[in-house]
């Protein structure tokens, strides 16, 4: 299937990704573009709406990852958990990082959005880093877990991930290849185990494909997977990817689709490295596309989660982690039945959902979204703006671009998670360790 990626090849960049499908809302503007200081405009454009496909998508995204979390001690007694795994595996992070590439197009180095990236990646990253280390001190048994910035441990890979390719978004742009170039780095890092477990630049570099194509992708992409044959033709793609799965899984080892280690780490051959940068990336693809068929395209019950995956995907990994080291899977032999299997599965869904609502987004703003006004100097044109205020019109005109600025960068950044974030991510993510 073809899918109507951007080929990376016209002059000018693509439009900011306020004015395609899916753009998260703001406030509306408060004047024409054009309009001057001291102007007064007699109507003011409406609200931009959410787009409920990308809140829906996000949600679903983070619950897989979190089911994926809860099946993965199931694995070892139970060939269907692990073919459920690996399909689940094959596309719930592309899916959260694409839907993070495709919502940092706009991403600059305009300080509003600088210090976003900042207060929404940079410092959460730090926190729950820190907060990991602690829980496996405690939990674990383990007071000597160390605290280490430069060694993601569990969840917290995708923030450092997130941070390193909104930075380069920029360089993207002016690539004229941008897919084949980061298809190309994906495929080196597979067959370079000398990369190391620093800021695990495996991951980053093994998933910056998915990124790639979302920066690129076209909105035309988004209303192709809302037609109603390609979620028909999603029901066999999935029904075979599931055999595919079940008859690979005693074959193959699914350390492959977390993309941490190279192909000599993993014992295969270095070119078997290649091989599978490239079968797994057309895997992702289509079974990423075929899960966007299925996400309801209007306003549910659940969209609203949709803005507070990053918070259900950074918290869930405490209960994932616990679970592991309080040894409920090893005193509840009836878990690893197929009733106990439905049991976890649905657990896992209803915390994850739990997690994302606003009540809990409200109490852990502090550590996701930050204001931190006191650790940054003040912009020079947030000054001018402020001075433009003080004629008629000007102070609608300055909540207008300051609206612009950060309601953007927070939707960015929610949804990498992510937006992944989510918003989130996505989503934002998920591996085992």
């Amino acid at each position: 299937m073809n899918s109507p990626l951007q080929s990376g090849q016209h002059r000018n960049p693509l439009p900011p990704a306020r004015e395609t499908v899916g753009e998260p809302d703001r406030d509306p503007p408060a004047g024409p573009p054009g309009a001057a200081a001291g102007e007064r405009t007699e109507t003011a454009k409406p609200a931009k709406q959410r787009d409920s496909f990308f809140d829906n998508a996000k949600y679903l995204a983070i619950v897989f990852v979190a089911m994926g979390h809860a099946w993965e001690p199931l694995t070892d007694h139970s060939r269907a958990a692990e073919a459920l795994y690996m399909v689940v595996y094959t596309f719930h992070m592309p899916a959260f990082i694409i839907i993070s590439g495709y919502f940092s197009r706009s991403f600059d180095m305009r300080p509003d959005r600088l210090k976003r990236l900042v207060t929404g990646v940079a410092v959460p990253y730090v926190i729950f880093e820190v907060a990991y280390a602690f829980f496996k001190r405690w939990a674990d048994h383990d007071p000597d877990q160390p605290i280490s910035l430069l060694d993601p441990w569990f969840l917290t890979w995708f923030l450092v991930a997130l941070f390193i390719w909104r930075l380069t978004t920029p360089l993207w742009k002016l690539v004229r290849w941008p897919v084949p170039v980061a298809l190309a780095i994906a495929a080196l890092a597979s067959v370079s185990p000398d990369i190391g477990d620093d800021l695990d630049l495996q991951r980053v570099l093994q998933f910056l494909p998915y990124f790639v194509i979302g920066l690129f992708l076209k909105p035309e992409y988004f209303q192709l997977v809302r037609r109603r044959w390609l979620k028909i033709v999603s029901v066999p793609v999935f029904a075979i990817a599931i055999t595919v799965a079940y008859w690979a899984a005693p074959r193959m080892t699914s350390a492959w689709f977390y993309h941490r280690d190279s192909a000599q780490e993993l014992g295969g051959p270095w070119w078997s490295g290649i091989v599978m940068t490239f079968a797994l990336l057309g895997c992702s693809l289509a079974l990423t596309t075929c899960f966007f068929a299925w996400v309801p395209k209007r306003k549910v019950w659940f969209t609203v989660l949709g803005a507070g995956t990053l918070y259900g995907y950074l918290l869930h990994g405490f209960l994932a982690k616990g679970s592991r080291f309080w040894g409920w899977f090893d005193d509840y032999a009836w878990l690893h039945k197929p009733a106990g299997e439905v049991f976890v599965t649905l657990v896992a869904a209803a915390v994850v959902t739990a997690l994302c609502t606003p009540p809990v987004c409200r109490i852990f703003r502090f550590a996701m979204e930050p204001k931190m006004a006191w650790a940054f100097k003040r912009d020079p044109a947030e000054s001018a703006r402020r001075r433009a205020g003080n004629g008629p019109g000007g102070s609608d005109r300055e909540r207008a671009s300051g609206s612009e600025g950060g309601s953007r960068s927070d939707r960015d950044n929610s949804n990498s998670n992510s937006n992944s974030n989510s918003n989130s991510v996505e989503g934002a993510a998920a591996v085992r360790r």
